[in-house]
């Protein structure tokens, strides 16, 4: 007996379309108990008895055991709590892949990208032998068991990225052995400042920096994108800034959580394009999941405006200290600052900039030659527009059907015409019914905010370009196939 309605508004909703519908982003709950047998053919029973012990420990920080005195004290942030459905049909939905593929129709999507949602907790994993053991294990669990799926559902494959060298040998497993078609790394990695890791007493408290792989990272990742590139496989991040400066709270999930993805993942494309690994690897794309897009409409408009101001051309033309006319500078002062200018002339002369002060012109110009004086000089670009086309054409950005600054991407008028994905987000706590994700992503177009070939791009044409732009093949086989191939040459 079917435990489902197959007449939800959404299945409607895909009815009236003429096209498929594409979820980029949604999330399967590994049964953990499962996902042990897995661990355990992959590293061993020590190492399971080590994540028993360790997974509370990782993700609770010990923030239960203290008193709310204590946690002003020693600053834990709020761990992540009732994070799941607790709808039953929902719950069982994400915790089981044949009732996964089953409910697809019911959701209105015709195809998935599944990622994972235990893996997200332990990409990070400080731990070198259980992150690396829990990132097999998880890829192993999850391409058996959605093989029988995969005209329908993609799961993708937990890459983490402490290491160039771990990243490639994870995604080059995922791929080439167990035949996944999609990879998810973390988009930074935190740190310890080496001058301070190596003077602490205690190696726990030592400050950390957060290395976004692209830029001033202390590893060179070209190797990992020149071995995506080589795999066929568009890098898709998922990682948030919860703990990062200013989402640090002790007591409240909300105030960490809001904006936490779109901001490690603001870092992360700025990486990309100021590193100059999008100039370096044109063919690779870049999806940034579960943050939005707002925050990506904002950092095109900021590079473009700091392009223009701070270039290398427009630094030499428009702030170099010693372009200042000096004469001309004291006329000014004697005609317009009278005396207690005057009085104090040789003083002014020899600091004319707050940052710092106490520099000459003469000074502050030599020092910077001694540098690189174009922030943008490894991007490569020579004009607004191919800046632009950079950031257009290579990112890609996870939006969940709640958002209405989706409608931003798709602005006409402004410079941030961008490639928004729909996202169901299913599994996790902010989606309350599976059956209701893509009629809440129709809303746009029944609010006047987009077009329905605005929501065409973004249930369907953004993906499908995401994942062929290396990979013409990967929807071979699927349900889409024919209609991808159609949407391609439109």
């Amino acid at each position: 007996m079917m435990a489902y309605s197959t007449d939800s508004k959404s299945a409607a909703v895909r009815a009236q379309l003429d096209h498929p519908v594409i979820d980029g982003d949604g999330h399967w709950l590994e049964p953990v108990p499962i996902f042990l047998d897995y661990l355990r053919e992959v590293a061993g029973s020590t190492v399971v008895e080590r994540f028993r012990k360790m997974a509370t420990a990782h993700i609770d920080r010990g923030w239960y055991d203290m008193t709310p005195a204590e946690r002003l004290d020693r600053r834990p942030t709020r761990p992540t709590w009732w994070g799941e459905p607790a709808n039953t049909l929902d719950r069982a939905t994400a915790m089981i892949p044949k009732l996964f593929y089953e409910r697809l129709d019911d959701f209105g999507i015709d195809f998935a990208m599944l990622y994972t949602s235990l893996g997200l907790f332990h990409i990070a994993n400080p731990d070198e032998e259980l992150r690396r053991a829990i990132a097999r294990a998880v890829n192993r669990m999850n391409a058996e068991m959605f093989r029988p799926y995969a005209h329908r559902i993609a799961p993708a494959a937990v890459v983490p990225v402490h290491t160039p060298q771990e990243a490639i040998d994870e995604a080059t497993y995922a791929v080439r052995e167990l035949g996944m078609k999609v990879i998810m790394i973390a988009n930074h990695v935190r740190r310890p400042v080496p001058a301070f890791a190596r003077t602490a007493s205690d190696p726990t408290q030592v400050r950390h920096f957060v290395d976004s792989l692209a830029y001033e990272s202390p590893y060179d990742y070209d190797p990992l994108w020149a071995r995506c590139v080589e795999l066929k496989v568009a890098v898709t991040a998922h990682s948030g800034s919860m703990g990062w400066m200013g989402r640090e709270s002790v007591n409240s999930f909300t105030f960490n959580h809001i904006g936490h993805f779109a901001t490690a993942s603001h870092a992360f494309a700025k990486a990309l394009i100021l590193g100059g690994v999008v100039h370096r690897f044109p063919s690779l794309r870049f999806a940034m999941l579960e943050g939005g897009v707002g925050w990506a409409c904002n950092l095109v408009t900021d590079l473009l405006g700091h392009w223009e101001k701070r270039n290398g051309r427009a630094m030499e033309a428009h702030t170099r200290p010693t372009n200042l006319d000096k004469q001309g500078l004291k006329d000014l002062f004697t005609r317009f600052g009278g005396r207690v200018y005057e009085e104090k002339m040789d003083e002014l002369m020899s600091c004319l900039s707050l940052v710092p002060p106490f520099k000459s012109a003469e000074e502050m110009t030599e020092r910077e030659y001694r540098g690189e004086l174009d922030d943008f000089s490894a991007a490569h670009v020579g004009s607004a527009d191919e800046l632009r086309r950079q950031f257009s054409e290579h990112f890609y950005f996870g939006c969940e059907a709640d958002d209405p600054t989706t409608a931003w991407a798709f602005d006409r008028h402004g410079h941030h015409r961008l490639n928004p994905i729909f996202s169901s987000d299913v599994g996790h706590f902010d989606v309350t019914d599976m059956s209701e994700v893509l009629e809440e992503a129709h809303e746009l177009v029944e609010h006047g905010l987009i077009t329905m070939d605005d929501f065409r791009e973004f249930v369907f044409g953004n993906a499908a370009r995401l994942h062929t732009a290396l990979n013409p093949d990967f929807f071979k086989g699927t349900v889409v196939e024919h209609a991808v191939a159609k949407e391609l040459v439109r």
